[in-house]
């Protein structure tokens, strides 16, 4: 555990690239398998269940530190993090001695931290935290608590992580991101194995390859590129995702390395007709008829451990094939992009046609051409088009050069800001959480929250203005006078019975402050509905 917490604190301490890489490739070269690997798998931000809550473990510690609430709640105001702040007031608290805990984190996340599940009682629990906190310093005991409360996380990427273990154990980086994805067990034996010579290495059958993203394009630059090496295809909104057919099994892995077979099991039943040694890349959506559905419909699915078949009824799935990986059981990534969709296309036309269609691939000749293909996007339920170079393999990440994504302009409304709540982490002092509204009648009602798309000056000046006008305080949320307007731009517009303004926005954020617009002429909620009435026709055209 001091271990890896002095790493914790390198990277942290730290916004040079180099120095965050240079200090885990010191600690992989050095620090046993069996706990790298769970390093490795805190690192990467894996899944692990909350023990406890971060209102049990605050409790806990208001027991022993004789300060009221709501002065714990001021320094969380502060701070951003339960877990810093109890770290952080614990070093003048004079806890009973104990002897320092050297124990390797394998034997923290193994033995001793999983003790939790067997305690019964409040007071025993309080007694075991309070032993583990006289134990250990500062910060290890702000690690601790962030592993207790499953909210580990740390300032480093998935990228740099994979690039420090690339420098320490010589395999190139592709190889260990492939092996690193989805789920895994974090032992000494994978461990070993994840940092082997790859004719050593063995694969689980149900692992996924590293997704390759599209970059945002530069329309300046691609407008002189050869349009013969481009195809152009739509850009959907449903969950990216590769379907893997072996070892007599289908598995289905969303971009978010999320295992979501069980969700789709008629995509699953579906894919066990193909022989084995197949991996698809593509995107999944609910469709009806020729059409995609919304994405509310998806999300019915999305979560879910098991799917009904009244839910499976009413969100019929389809699978938009891009991209075949891998062919009877090798790898091709490494092929032409043409080459690879002539083998998807060979496959999917002997199928029966129903769950999986491949893409279709744009014809254009000009860039008025492909902004005509674009303006189109709405009308066919997409976002927009991703342009893919036709001799591009198929790599890791977002590589730019090779695939673009050309999305639609945002659709808009201009609301009014009247709620702003603090952020948390580096942003807990600053208020950055805003909620906007729009006109019904002449009452203003609740359609957004947003967080980006103010820059750093942008956001210093709307914080103190919130704080010299707040009307009202309800906890952590500030009302404020109704009177600044921001253009909100999102994805995405429906109807929802969940929202007092009866819509739902998908991913809204802030476009502009519109400091030249008066509250009064901000958009109304019959706007909106105007804008959804004209999406929903465009979807069913």
């Amino acid at each position: 555990m001091k271990r890896f917490s002095q790493l914790f604190q390198q990277i942290d301490s730290t916004t040079s690239t180099n120095e965050k890489v240079r200090a885990l490739q010191q600690y992989f070269e050095q620090e046993d398998p069996a706990n790298a690997a769970w390093a490795l798998y805190l690192l990467l931000g894996k899944t692990r269940r909350r023990l406890i809550t971060s209102k049990v473990l605050r409790g806990i510690f208001l027991q022993i530190y004789a300060i009221p609430e709501w002065l714990f709640a001021d320094c969380y105001a502060h701070v951003g993090d339960s877990a810093e702040v109890i770290a952080l007031l614990l070093r003048d608290i004079p806890l009973t001695t104990q002897e320092p805990a050297n124990y390797p984190l394998r034997q923290w996340m193994e033995e001793i931290i999983p003790q939790v599940k067997n305690i019964k009682s409040e007071e025993e629990l309080k007694d075991r935290v309070l032993s583990w906190w006289a134990a250990l310093d500062e910060f290890e005991v702000f690690v601790l608590n962030k592993v207790l409360t499953g909210a580990f996380r740390v300032g480093v990427s998935d990228k740099l992580v994979i690039r420090g273990l690339s420098a320490a154990s010589g395999i190139p980086e592709p190889v260990l991101a492939h092996r690193l994805m989805g789920d895994f067990e974090p032992t000494a034996d994978f461990y070993k194995s994840l940092t082997q010579p790859e004719e050593l290495q063995q694969r689980s059958p149900s692992q996924p390859y590293p997704f390759f993203l599209a970059s945002q394009i530069e329309e300046d630059k691609f407008q002189l590129e050869d349009f013969s090496r481009w195809q152009a295809e739509w850009k959907w909104d449903g969950i990216r995702a590769q379907i893997i057919r072996r070892a007599g099994e289908v598995f289905i892995w969303s971009r978010g390395e999320d295992l979501v077979t069980e969700q789709f099991p008629e995509l699953a039943e579906y894919f066990l007709t193909l022989p084995d040694g197949l991996v698809f890349d593509g995107e999944i959506l609910c469709w009806e008829g020729d059409r995609p559905l919304s994405f509310n419909h998806l999300q019915k699915r999305l979560g879910r451990k098991r799917v009904t078949s009244k839910v499976i009824a009413e969100n019929p799935v389809h699978f938009i094939a891009y991209d075949l990986l891998e062919h009877n059981g090798v790898d091709i990534r490494e092929k032409p992009l043409r080459n690879r969709r002539q083998l998807l296309l060979s496959i999917l036309q002997k199928l029966e046609p129903g769950y999986v269609t491949a893409s279709t691939s744009l014809k254009f000749e000009s860039f008025e051409d492909l902004r005509s293909l674009r303006a189109q996007s709405r009308n066919q339920g997409a976002e927009g088009l991703v342009l893919k170079a036709i001799n591009s393999p198929y790599l890791v990440g977002r590589k730019r050069g090779y695939w673009w994504k050309y999305k639609v302009d945002p659709m808009t409304l201009d609301a009014v800001l009247i709620y702003a709540q603090a952020g948390s982490g580096k942003r807990a002092n600053l208020f950055t959480d805003y909620t906007f509204a729009l006109w019904d009648g002449d009452q203003l009602v609740p359609f957004a929250k947003a967080y980006s798309g103010l820059d750093n000056t942008e956001i210093d000046e709307l914080d103190r203005w919130i704080r010299k006008h707040t009307i009202e305080k309800f906890g952590p949320v500030r009302s404020v006078e109704p009177v600044h307007v921001f253009e909100i731009g999102f994805e995405g517009i429906s109807q929802s019975n969940r929202h007092k303004s009866g819509i739902s926005v998908r991913f809204p954020r802030i476009l502009r402050w519109r400091k030249d617009k008066p509250a009064v002429e901000a958009d109304t909620l019959q706007t909106a509905f105007a804008l959804l009435e004209t999406a929903s026709c465009s979807s069913q055209t």
